[in-house]
């Protein structure tokens, strides 16, 4: 699927600097940036849940550690 980007001249020139530094094209490095942004939300959310699990599971055994 195809789409147009826009960016400020600023961005561009970012964009420019960071592709020819790496030795990739422009658009190989947005699609690299969009996989690591999404890997890193799953990674949060992956926290999330098994925080939201486990915390009640110790709540009175950190409230305790966190007294002492």
């Amino acid at each position: 699927m195809a789409m147009t980007l826009r960016l400020s001249d600023e961005e561009n020139r970012r964009l420019d600097e960071l592709a020819a530094a790496e030795g990739r094209s422009k658009q190989e490095v947005v699609r690299l940036a969009l996989a690591e942004r999404w890997a890193r939300l799953q990674k949060e959310e992956q926290l999330s849940e098994v925080l939201g699990r486990v915390l009640p599971k110790y709540r009175g055994l950190l409230d305790r550690l966190g007294s002492a």
